[in-house]
């Protein structure tokens, strides 16, 4: 074993508390940037600025975090047995946060104050069950490298890139991927944007989760219906569709 390998457990040299550590710090970022866009207004001071600077953080900053957290947190987790309907409650969370994100887009900026306390409030609420649930769960998880959820969590940190394909050809995907490969592409999807998902047989069980947790959020086109090859086209429907 090399020396980089060698660690003490439940120490500050620990994967597990590292990766803990910079999830922690993301959580902090996200409600420490809500905590000052939604605070009280100073006399005088007009909706449209702050209203602008809370869509941009809750678009650029709390949505991003969904999707590293679909990732990264819940895909590893929705393998397994124990923990599997606890991503699908954390999933159909994300789902509303995002659909309050979505009518914060659309709100008057005398109405995005109204709307970021209850983002501000729902994330909280998500947050906690992350780092008190999810993460030690998945710390006792076979498969999960703690060390690569740390690195892509810093990556989240640094406002790396987030790879955005328009295709997905989940043909290549292991099978105990594919699911959360799609769920990680939409949640990164804008209102009115889409992929498309390519398959080799027709996905209705994935159709069916889509149901189950973004039910009226989401669209759903074959474009190509075999026998070989299926494509689907997955979009985010508009608010106001």
């Amino acid at each position: 074993m090399a020396a980089s390998d060698i660690f003490i457990q439940a120490t500050e040299t620990d994967p597990d508390v590292i990766a803990r550590d910079v999830v922690a710090e993301a959580h902090r970022r996200l409600r420490s940037g809500l905590v000052a866009l939604t605070a009280p207004q100073q006399v005088g001071e007009g909706p449209e600025p702050r209203s602008a600077e809370l869509v941009d953080f809750c678009l650029n900053e709390v949505r991003r975090y969904l999707v590293i957290a679909d990732q990264n947190l819940y895909a590893p987790a929705s393998e397994d047995d124990e923990t599997r309907l606890l991503v699908d409650a954390l999933r159909i969370g994300a789902a509303a946060l995002n659909a309050l994100i979505d009518e914060l887009v659309a709100a008057e900026p005398i109405d995005a104050a109204r709307l970021g306390v209850l983002v501000a409030a729902a994330l909280s609420l998500h947050l906690q069950i992350e780092g008190s649930v999810l993460l030690p769960a998945l710390a006792g998880l076979p498969g999960v490298d703690p060390s690569l959820l740390a690195a892509d969590m810093r990556a989240h940190l640094a406002r790396g890139q987030i790879e955005q394909p328009t295709v997905i050809d989940v043909r290549r995907v292991a099978r105990g991927g594919r699911h959360p490969r799609v769920f990680a592409r939409y949640a990164r999807l804008a209102p009115g944007e889409a992929f498309i998902l390519v398959h080799s047989h027709d996905p209705k069980p994935l159709r069916r989760e889509f149901e189950a947790i973004y039910a009226g959020a989401f669209s759903w086109d074959y474009l190509q219906a075999g026998p070989e090859e299926w494509r689907v086209r997955i979009g985010r429907v508009t608010a106001d569709a």
